[in-house]
């Protein structure tokens, strides 16, 4: 970590060239004597990469931004604060800190947060932007952190784990059992440490692979960003009853928070209903169709499936829905001909459970994308394939 990049007069420069092309600005080279342009490119990288997922980090002067693979890791914001709204308490211990972004939103819940990160480096800017960002009630501990808490007599009142995604190889992997530190492995030793378990594992997860891995999961929470998913969060607690898990997902916006709630096992054994596309088309959200419930939605907010394969939803009257609404214009079966229609027109395609993509479409049809006009292309529980025309409702 070179000081230098801290002065006021470097800090002043790299703001002054915030909306500049980092290529462009890498090619002009370094006026300052004791700082390289690779060190000031990082900064200037830290600077553009923060303005919406970190706002507070790119608002606070003096902040020290780490290496671009480090920014890419770390979570949003807008998904910290939400981890950090499920969890109560005086103590709280985050084995793996990394960049510190979990660790500063915890501490404003907790009394006390201890944060461990075995990469020096990053705990030494961790330690420095904390300090920046006047989080006083964060220890930090450069260690590995089961071994940090494997020497703590204390009993936290949970536990935080992100465990890394890359295996010695630098491979990336999804698998629990896979990442570093390996939670199953630990599970009982963790359990035994804290009240609460909270374990960040990728969006690539499978729901019912990470249940196969983990015990004592009490709830699980499916996060996304802008219709993006994020991050998948499993909370474990030690009298959890192993049938009653509570699945919520969470679609984070900057205006506000849409999220469903459902009883995992329950809803797992709804059944649908099926309809021809009606009056409403409706498309969950990322997070809800990461969840698979996807009979539960159609049981729970009463609309009806278009197939079985076809996570679609239709009814005649309207209803509040967590995904996009629309309105159906026009259905009508695809066939060549058919698709000819939309020809040097603008229209946003969708397909779901249908033979070609997106791409596909786009290319033989030679359709533009833009417009206000939405194209589903989709199979129906006829079995015959469609084109749904339709508008935002």
């Amino acid at each position: 970590m070179n000081l230098h990049l801290l002065l006021p007069e470097v800090q002043d420069y790299l703001i002054a060239n915030e909306q500049t092309d980092l290529s462009r600005f890498i090619l002009s080279g370094s006026p300052f004597e004791d700082i390289n342009i690779q060190e000031l490119a990082q900064q200037l990288e830290g600077l553009q990469k923060t303005k919406e997922k970190l706002p507070s980090w790119h608002g606070t002067a003096g902040i020290f931004f780490p290496k671009k693979v480090n920014l890419e890791q770390t979570s949003s914001e807008r998904a910290a604060a939400y981890k950090a709204s499920l969890l109560d308490g005086n103590t709280l211990v985050d084995l793996t800190g990394g960049l510190g972004v979990d660790s500063y939103f915890f501490s404003k819940k907790m009394k006390h947060v201890d944060y461990c990160e075995i990469n020096e480096e990053l705990a030494f800017i961790a330690a420095h932007n904390f300090q920046k960002l006047d989080a006083g009630s964060i220890s930090l501990n450069t260690q590995n952190g089961i071994d940090f808490l494997k020497k703590q007599t204390s009993f936290y009142d949970a536990i935080y784990l992100d465990p890394s995604r890359r295996d010695n190889a630098n491979s990336k992997v999804f698998l629990l059992k896979d990442c570093e530190p390996n939670v199953p492995e630990h599970i009982d030793f963790l359990l035994s440490k804290a009240e609460k378990i909270m374990v960040k594992t990728s969006p690539l997860l499978d729901i019912k692979a990470g249940l196969d891995e983990l015990k004592a999961v009490s709830e699980i929470h499916i996060v996304a960003v802008k219709n993006e998913v994020k991050e998948i969060l499993w909370i474990l607690k030690n009298d959890n009853l192993p049938s009653k898990i509570t699945l919520f997902t969470v679609n984070i916006t900057p205006d506000t928070a849409i999220s469903t709630t459902a009883d995992y096992y329950e809803a797992l054994r709804s059944e649908p209903t099926f309809a021809p596309p009606q009056r409403y088309l409706y498309e969950p959200n990322a997070a809800l169709m990461k969840s698979g419930l996807f009979n539960w939605i159609s049981a729970f907010y009463k609309v009806d499936k278009l197939h079985t394969n076809t996570h679609l939803y239709t009814s005649d009257a309207l209803i509040e829905f967590p995904g996009r609404r629309f309105v159906v214009n026009n259905t009508i079966p695809y066939s060549k001909k058919a698709a000819s229609f939309f020809k040097g027109k603008k229209a946003n395609i969708t397909t779901r459970n249908f033979k070609e993509s997106v791409a596909q479409l786009r290319k033989r049809f030679k359709i533009n994308q833009g417009g206000d006009n939405y194209l589903f292309f989709t199979t129906c529980e006829d079995q015959a394939q469609y084109i749904i025309e339709c508008s935002k409702a």
